[in-house]
């Protein structure tokens, strides 16, 4: 009972919570969580039974309306094995809100995915109040700025990720 209060405790204060504990930052500083470290953190003894999480988790991105890539990257992670041969592992990169369907579609059962239930519902409403306080405080004219800067900063981290994956070829990109 008593690492129950904790696992709570550390939910409500972000400084202490696991979540945070496994929370990256890209080269853009956009921060993302490895689903494999989420799947660990989350109770999942095997791998092979977390992917099923995270198709349904896809799916209910999907359905809600927003593109599955911008939440859900995949990022094979390379091991080294016996003899120096390399071997892919399948991973993903997940954005807040990945982890949030994630732990939506996790095993009920396990006190930790409650935890993780309550910790990206929080977190993210107190993202959306600070957002708020933000935009409320701009007239019209600063506030389109200040979205517009943001689209443009999203455009060429874009266009820089689909360069990097060779999607596009971009020498020069003017926003």
């Amino acid at each position: 009972m008593n690492d129950q209060m904790d696992d709570q405790r550390a939910a409500n204060d972000p400084q202490a919570s696991p979540f945070d504990a496994i929370k990256r930052e890209d080269a853009s500083g956009a921060e993302y969580w490895s689903a494999r470290e989420l799947a660990k953190l989350l109770g999942y003894r095997r791998w092979e039974a977390f992917p099923g999480v995270v198709a349904r988790a896809q799916d209910a991105c999907e359905v809600s309306g927003y593109a599955v890539s911008d939440h859900f990257r995949e990022a094979p992670k390379l091991i080294t094995a016996g003899k120096g041969a390399q071997r892919s592992l399948q991973d993903w990169e997940l954005s807040r809100y990945a982890c949030y369907l994630i732990v939506q579609n996790a095993d009920p059962e396990k006190p930790i995915v409650a935890l993780g239930q309550t910790y990206f519902a929080v977190q993210t409403r107190r993202q959306e109040l600070a957002d708020e306080r933000l935009l409320q405080g701009m007239s019209e004219d600063q506030r389109r700025l200040f979205v517009r800067s943001q689209l443009a900063e999203h455009n060429r981290s874009l266009a820089s990720a689909a360069a990097g994956a060779g999607v596009i070829s971009c020498r020069t990109i003017v926003l």
